[in-house]
């Protein structure tokens, strides 16, 4: 395994490099699990009918071996590139992919996928039962991120792939990519898993478990019933945004945007609490601003699931991981595990932590470590040497 530390350049978060972009593209739905076949889960539960819903960009060749299968974080979606009609709401990774860039789609034939349990076109606990005609609500079976990417496999079969030529995966997107190795490393040429972690700590599982109750004892939560009967658990919702966000970036990325500016520096001291409470600095308006975005469009119900599937994810410890490890070692897949160093949500050690598991188990493996002061959320933003990383890893 290489390791090196590359330094994060000039250059701020912002727009990419000047390029054409991917211009307008489309979502689109297809059945994987119908009635008559349906998906069996870890746990033994059925599920059907699967709706998948995916974006793909660029063109599949003829052998059906260059494809890059996008898996997304906590609150993607298939929507990672281009626009759906106003050029400045462009996906949420369009700094990587598109024509030119980092992941070339005028080469690479590109799908993004939102996973099983989402709440973006993708069966999820808010879908409607077809036993019932009412939405799952917490009906809905317990998942796996094993479960998530055996609806990616499907998909990608679909899709006529014969052979994935690279994996790209951030946060929970990075955890999927791990499950894919373990899972078909013979199907795979190489993979990027980047911000992840193969097992969340203690503290991580305490945060996720604050945004939950903050759902689960919203009133308004109404025991996962509220869909489709009125406005669910917004205040709760809202508050799992804020404190999840927080972890998404660093206290300088925060102190160099916000520092403790007020909105108003010459409004009078508050009377009473009706005053005092209401957001005064600008970092609180932000925070409210990222919560009331978020309720138009995400639901609480797979924000509960998914980041349950994130906890218990821990694929070494499984039974048979030295077997699928020894299975990776011998499909000459070629991984780099990245990191960012102000990430505090999934740190290096984390990386360092799952790339050296890979190695020990005779993996090939390279291991980058980038200098940003953005935080976790840096896998999302143009940092010129994370881009030429990935760049070279798909050229290689």
């Amino acid at each position: 395994m290489t390791h090196q530390t590359l330094e994060s350049g000039d250059r701020p978060a912002g727009a990419p490099a000047a390029d054409r972009g991917l211009g307008r593209v489309a979502t689109q739905r297809v059945v994987l699990f119908p009635e008559g076949d349906p998906l069996r889960l870890d746990n033994g539960a059925l599920l059907a009918p699967v709706e998948v819903a995916y974006e793909t960009y660029g063109t599949l060749n003829a052998a059906g071996t260059n494809a890059v299968v996008v898996c997304h974080a906590l609150t993607g979606d298939a929507h990672a590139a281009g626009h759906h009609g106003d050029p400045e709401r462009r996906g949420w990774w369009d700094v990587l992919i598109g024509p030119g860039r980092a992941v070339d789609t005028d080469r690479w034939f590109v799908i993004a996928s939102n996973l099983l349990g989402g709440c973006r076109g993708t069966t999820g606990p808010s879908s409607i039962d077809p036993r019932r005609g009412e939405p799952y609500g917490l009906d809905f079976p317990a998942l796996t991120i094993a479960d998530l990417v055996r609806v990616q496999r499907a998909l990608v079969e679909r899709l006529g792939v014969r052979r994935i030529h690279a994996l790209v995966g951030g946060s929970l997107g990075g955890m999927q990519v791990l499950e894919w190795l373990l899972q078909a490393p013979e199907q795979i040429d190489r993979a990027l898993i980047v911000a992840a972690t193969a097992r969340l700590s203690a503290q991580n599982i305490a945060l996720s478990t604050a945004a939950r109750e903050a759902i689960l004892r919203d009133p308004g939560f109404d025991d996962g019933r509220y869909v489709g009967r009125g406005p669910g658990p917004r205040a709760g919702l809202a508050a799992a945004r804020m404190l999840g966000h927080v972890t998404y970036v660093s206290e300088q990325a925060l102190e160099t945007k916000f520092d403790r500016r007020r909105r108003d520096p010459d409004a009078p001291p508050p009377r009473d609490g009706h005053d005092w409470f209401a957001p005064d600095f600008e970092v609180e308006h932000y925070l409210h601003h990222q919560a009331d975005s978020f309720l138009q469009r995400f639901d609480a119900l797979s924000y509960l699931y998914l980041t349950r599937v994130m906890d218990a994810f821990a694929p070494f410890e499984r039974d048979d991981a030295a077997e699928r490890l020894a299975a990776l070692a011998g499909a000459g897949t070629e991984v780099l595990v990245g990191s960012f160093s102000s990430d505090w949500r999934f740190g290096p050690e984390h990386s360092d932590r799952l790339a050296a598991a890979l190695e020990a188990a005779g993996a090939s493996v390279r291991r980058r470590a980038f200098s940003s002061p953005w935080g976790h959320d840096s896998f999302l933003l143009p940092i010129d040497p994370y881009l030429r990383e990935v760049a070279a890893l798909l050229e290689a």
